[in-house]
Protein backbone atom coordinates (compact mmCIF):
# COMPACT_ATOMS: atom_id res chain seq x y z
CA UNK A 1 0.00 0.00 0.00
CA UNK A 2 1.20 3.37 -0.91
CA UNK A 3 0.67 6.68 0.67
CA UNK A 4 0.61 9.64 -1.51
CA UNK A 5 3.33 12.10 -0.07
CA UNK A 6 2.23 15.62 -1.37
CA UNK A 7 -0.73 17.23 0.09
CA UNK A 8 -2.45 17.91 -2.88
CA UNK A 9 -2.92 13.89 -4.16
CA UNK A 10 -5.41 14.17 -1.15
CA UNK A 11 -9.01 14.00 -1.42
CA UNK A 12 -10.45 17.40 -0.37
CA UNK A 13 -12.55 15.66 2.43
CA UNK A 14 -9.53 14.61 3.27
CA UNK A 15 -7.48 17.75 3.48
CA UNK A 16 -10.19 19.29 5.51
CA UNK A 17 -9.95 16.63 8.27
CA UNK A 18 -6.68 16.83 8.59
CA UNK A 19 -6.74 20.51 8.72
CA UNK A 20 -9.69 20.36 11.23
CA UNK A 21 -9.05 17.59 13.17
CA UNK A 22 -5.36 15.69 12.98
CA UNK A 23 -3.29 19.03 12.42
CA UNK A 24 -5.00 20.20 15.81
CA UNK A 25 -4.09 16.82 17.48
CA UNK A 26 -0.45 17.21 17.01
CA UNK A 27 -0.10 20.73 17.67
CA UNK A 28 -1.86 20.02 20.95
CA UNK A 29 0.55 17.31 21.55
CA UNK A 30 3.60 19.44 20.54
CA UNK A 31 2.38 22.59 22.29
CA UNK A 32 4.13 23.69 25.36
CA UNK A 33 7.12 20.96 25.37
CA UNK A 34 9.85 23.54 27.10
CA UNK A 35 11.08 22.51 30.30
CA UNK A 36 9.59 26.11 31.39
CA UNK A 37 6.43 25.44 30.05
CA UNK A 38 6.61 21.42 31.08
CA UNK A 39 6.86 22.58 34.52
CA UNK A 40 4.09 24.76 34.41
CA UNK A 41 1.62 22.49 32.98
CA UNK A 42 2.88 20.21 35.71
CA UNK A 43 1.71 22.96 38.68
CA UNK A 44 -0.87 24.49 36.98
CA UNK A 45 -3.22 20.92 36.25
CA UNK A 46 -2.13 20.03 39.71
CA UNK A 47 -3.45 23.00 41.44
CA UNK A 48 -6.65 22.72 39.21
CA UNK A 49 -6.89 19.36 39.80
CA UNK A 50 -7.23 20.06 43.56
CA UNK A 51 -10.31 23.01 42.69
CA UNK A 52 -12.24 22.31 45.55
CA UNK A 53 -15.77 22.05 43.27
CA UNK A 54 -16.87 19.08 41.81
CA UNK A 55 -17.30 18.62 38.14
CA UNK A 56 -14.83 21.94 37.68
CA UNK A 57 -11.19 21.15 36.89
CA UNK A 58 -11.51 19.28 33.46
CA UNK A 59 -13.02 23.26 32.78
CA UNK A 60 -10.44 25.08 34.22
CA UNK A 61 -7.82 22.71 32.89
CA UNK A 62 -8.54 22.96 29.54
CA UNK A 63 -8.91 27.05 29.73
CA UNK A 64 -5.63 27.47 31.77
CA UNK A 65 -4.04 25.25 28.83
CA UNK A 66 -5.70 27.17 26.12
CA UNK A 67 -5.33 30.43 27.90
CA UNK A 68 -1.19 30.12 28.87
CA UNK A 69 -0.96 28.01 25.74
CA UNK A 70 0.30 24.57 27.69
CA UNK A 71 0.08 21.22 26.30
CA UNK A 72 -3.44 20.18 26.87
CA UNK A 73 -2.55 16.57 26.81
CA UNK A 74 -0.16 16.50 29.98
CA UNK A 75 -2.48 19.16 31.73
CA UNK A 76 -5.53 16.54 31.74
CA UNK A 77 -3.39 14.15 32.28
CA UNK A 78 -2.20 15.70 35.51
CA UNK A 79 -5.41 16.43 36.56
CA UNK A 80 -6.66 12.96 36.49
CA UNK A 81 -3.78 12.39 38.93
CA UNK A 82 -4.65 14.67 41.28
CA UNK A 83 -8.11 14.00 41.25
CA UNK A 84 -7.54 11.35 44.38
CA UNK A 85 -5.97 14.45 45.97
CA UNK A 86 -8.95 16.69 45.63
CA UNK A 87 -11.56 15.06 48.01
CA UNK A 88 -8.62 15.38 51.23
CA UNK A 89 -8.10 19.40 49.51
CA UNK A 90 -11.76 20.22 49.76
CA UNK A 91 -11.70 18.94 53.96
CA UNK A 92 -8.73 21.14 54.23
CA UNK A 93 -9.88 24.11 51.92
CA UNK A 94 -13.15 23.95 53.48
CA UNK A 95 -11.50 23.68 57.28
CA UNK A 96 -8.95 26.71 55.71
CA UNK A 97 -11.42 28.68 54.60
CA UNK A 98 -13.30 28.72 57.92
CA UNK A 99 -10.51 30.08 60.02
CA UNK A 100 -10.14 32.78 57.36
CA UNK A 101 -13.82 33.71 57.23
CA UNK A 102 -13.86 32.97 61.22
CA UNK A 103 -17.49 30.72 60.82
CA UNK A 104 -18.49 27.75 62.50
CA UNK A 105 -17.33 24.48 61.32
CA UNK A 106 -19.83 22.61 59.49
CA UNK A 107 -19.88 19.22 59.84
CA UNK A 108 -20.14 16.89 56.82
CA UNK A 109 -18.26 13.98 55.25
CA UNK A 110 -17.65 13.49 52.05
CA UNK A 111 -19.87 10.37 51.07
CA UNK A 112 -22.59 12.35 52.57
CA UNK A 113 -22.08 15.71 50.32
CA UNK A 114 -21.96 13.60 47.30
CA UNK A 115 -25.32 11.84 48.18
CA UNK A 116 -27.17 15.12 49.44
CA UNK A 117 -25.71 16.48 45.97
CA UNK A 118 -26.88 13.63 44.08
CA UNK A 119 -30.42 13.93 45.98
CA UNK A 120 -30.87 17.58 45.03
CA UNK A 121 -28.71 19.78 43.70
CA UNK A 122 -30.41 22.89 44.42
CA UNK A 123 -30.80 22.25 48.20
CA UNK A 124 -27.16 21.05 48.09
CA UNK A 125 -26.18 24.40 47.03
CA UNK A 126 -28.41 26.11 49.43
CA UNK A 127 -26.64 24.41 52.47
CA UNK A 128 -23.28 24.04 51.51
CA UNK A 129 -22.70 27.11 48.74
CA UNK A 130 -21.19 29.49 51.23
CA UNK A 131 -18.62 26.44 52.96
CA UNK A 132 -17.68 26.47 48.59
CA UNK A 133 -17.20 29.82 48.44
CA UNK A 134 -14.95 29.48 51.35
CA UNK A 135 -12.88 26.25 50.50
CA UNK A 136 -12.25 28.70 47.12
CA UNK A 137 -11.11 31.38 49.20
CA UNK A 138 -8.59 29.23 50.75
CA UNK A 139 -8.09 27.65 47.54
CA UNK A 140 -6.84 31.16 45.80
CA UNK A 141 -4.66 31.46 48.91
CA UNK A 142 -2.80 28.54 49.13
CA UNK A 143 -2.94 27.37 45.47
CA UNK A 144 -0.30 29.85 44.07
CA UNK A 145 1.93 29.14 46.67
CA UNK A 146 1.85 25.11 45.78
CA UNK A 147 2.52 25.87 42.17
CA UNK A 148 5.32 28.03 42.98
CA UNK A 149 6.58 25.62 44.47
CA UNK A 150 5.94 22.27 42.82
CA UNK A 151 7.30 24.80 39.49
CA UNK A 152 10.35 26.03 40.92
CA UNK A 153 11.04 22.43 42.38
CA UNK A 154 10.37 20.51 38.52
CA UNK A 155 12.34 23.27 36.66
CA UNK A 156 15.96 22.21 37.21
CA UNK A 157 15.45 18.60 36.34
CA UNK A 158 13.22 19.60 33.41
CA UNK A 159 16.31 21.49 32.38
CA UNK A 160 18.79 19.01 32.76
CA UNK A 161 16.93 16.22 30.83
CA UNK A 162 16.17 18.50 28.06
CA UNK A 163 19.86 19.12 28.48
CA UNK A 164 20.81 15.55 28.06
CA UNK A 165 17.88 14.54 25.18
CA UNK A 166 19.61 17.90 23.16
CA UNK A 167 23.55 15.89 23.79
CA UNK A 168 21.82 12.75 23.04
CA UNK A 169 20.34 13.77 19.75
CA UNK A 170 23.35 15.88 18.67
CA UNK A 171 21.71 19.60 18.69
Amino acid sequence: MTVPSAPEQHSPIERAWRRRTLDVVVAQLRQGVTADKIALTLAIGLIFGLFPIFGTTTALCVLAALWLKLNQPLMQLVNWFAAPLQLPGIYLFVRVGERLTHSAPVQFSIPGLVQQFRASPLQFLRLFGMTGLRAVLAWLLIAPLIAAVVYVALLAPLHRMARLRRGANGD
